[in-house]
């Protein structure tokens, strides 16, 4: 299977038509037709229903489509990226995140690096699981990641930049919507639980369940959603709760509301991780921003550097 296969099977999925995929793409149909019959034998199943008019997805085109879309668009991320790196022929930093931490600090924290470093620096942000964000540091695919998750290694530094309370999120209409105090761990327990992200493990989602079973208690219903939105999404519309950073709060929904947890360990700790060898000007400067921005010297009990 090659990215061509994945390009015209989009195509044609789109247009709902051979014809005018071909002409989208500027092949003749014959050729256009053949790459679509041999993605189909690797795959061993018909991704189109050829007897329907317009053209309809099989289950299996179903399938593809959602996967097949997400691979061409991370591709051509990285190809944009790229020949944007070597048309400027400027220092590029790369900056691994995961997506929680947009709702809070972060955003100002690269909007003044951006701001301090100037035109000589081309910066992009590439959502990725805290793990990941190891990998990427050691394999130089990132220059610095932000993430929740302590990961040892000892390639790597990193510096908690602070230690964010978790809240409940709930529906506007549940029944605990409206008491006035903390929520226990074992009222939230008791209900269905939605967690996220789903594609990265281990990830905050391992950092809730630990938090309940510390506290020797397990989720008997829960579910896994790819996000943070999907999963405030889920709660909205009735189907659990969720426990979510504090700084989720900033989605004002007027279908949830947010909910503090009656327990001290309820947590989850923002992470600035680099190479250990990295001395470069561009690493100080955001971390100095960083500590600046997250007041990270202020906090008690905030671990420096690790």
């Amino acid at each position: 299977m090659e990215l061509r296969h994945l390009r015209y099977f989009v195509a044609v999925a789109q247009e709902r038509n051979f014809s005018r995929a071909a002409e989208q793409l500027n092949i003749s149909q014959p050729p256009l037709s053949r790459q679509i019959r041999e993605l189909e034998l690797e795959i061993g199943a018909e991704l189109f229903d050829r007897t329907s008019r317009p053209l309809r997805l099989t289950d299996a085109g179903r399938l593809l489509y959602q996967n097949a879309v997400q691979a061409l668009a991370s591709f051509d991320q990285v190809r944009g990226t790229m020949s944007r790196h070597f048309k400027a022929g400027t220092r590029h930093y790369l900056i691994g995140f995961v997506g929680s931490i947009l709702c809070g600090r972060l955003p100002q924290v690269i909007r003044e690096f951006r701001a301090h470093m100037g035109g000589g620096i081309a910066i992009s942000l590439i959502e990725m699981g805290s793990s990941e964000q190891a990998a990427a540091l050691r394999e130089g695919r990132i220059d610095v990641g932000f993430g929740r998750l302590r990961v040892n290694d000892e390639g790597l530094r990193r510096i908690v930049l602070t230690k964010e309370a978790l809240v409940a999120a709930l529906p506007a209409d549940h029944a605990l919507a409206d008491q006035s105090a903390p929520l226990s761990l074992g009222q939230l327990a008791a209900e269905p639980v939605i967690l996220y992200p789903r594609p990265f493990r281990p990830s905050y989602a391992d950092q809730v369940l630990s938090l309940f079973e510390d506290h020797g208690l397990t989720l008997d219903h829960r579910q896994e959603v790819r996000e943070l939105q999907a999963a405030l999404g889920m709660v909205a519309a009735g189907a659990g709760v969720s426990i979510v950073p504090a700084s989720a709060q900033i989605m004002d929904r007027p279908d949830l509301v947010f909910r503090p947890i009656a327990a001290e360990d309820a947590i989850s700790p923002i992470i600035l991780s680099h190479r250990a060898t990295d001395s470069s000007a561009e690493l100080q400067c955001m971390v100095e921003i960083s500590r600046t921005v997250y007041q990270t010297d202020r906090e008690p009990g905030v671990e420096a550097v690790s």
